[in-house]
């Protein structure tokens, strides 16, 4: 059984950065496409970046965080990265990562880790 394990969060000031981890276990990375997604106080969930099995160009970035989000993937240490730089306050939230068993991101996903809450605050 995969399991998902998210670190990295925390409080930022606005323009600051956070690197967000996504660690799996029980499986190896390699045969998963991985998603990050996002929860704030009143809005319903959305996805933030998707990276796939295959790579570029099947990858994912929501319009809001292009050029200021990057995804990466090390298959050595099973683990995904979300490098997160000039933040905002609108990007506040509980922040998931999501494997699917596909090498595009194909919803819906099959297993989910319990979050890591980023809070961008002065």
């Amino acid at each position: 059984q995969l399991q998902l394990v998210e670190s990295g969060g925390g409080l930022v000031q606005p323009g600051g950065s956070l690197r967000l981890s996504c660690a799996l276990s029980g499986d190896t990375l390699d045969y998963y496409s991985i998603g990050w997604f996002r929860e704030a106080p009143g809005k319903e969930r959305e996805g933030v970046s998707c990276l796939s099995r295959t790579g570029p160009p099947a990858d994912f970035y929501l319009d809001s965080v292009k050029g200021r989000f990057t995804g990466s993937r090390d298959s050595a240490k099973n683990t995904v990265y979300l490098q997160m730089d000039d933040l905002k306050a609108e990007d506040t939230g509980i922040y998931y990562c999501a494997a699917v068993h596909q090498p595009a991101c194909i919803i819906p996903y099959d297993y989910w880790g319990r979050g890591t809450q980023v809070t961008v605050s002065s």
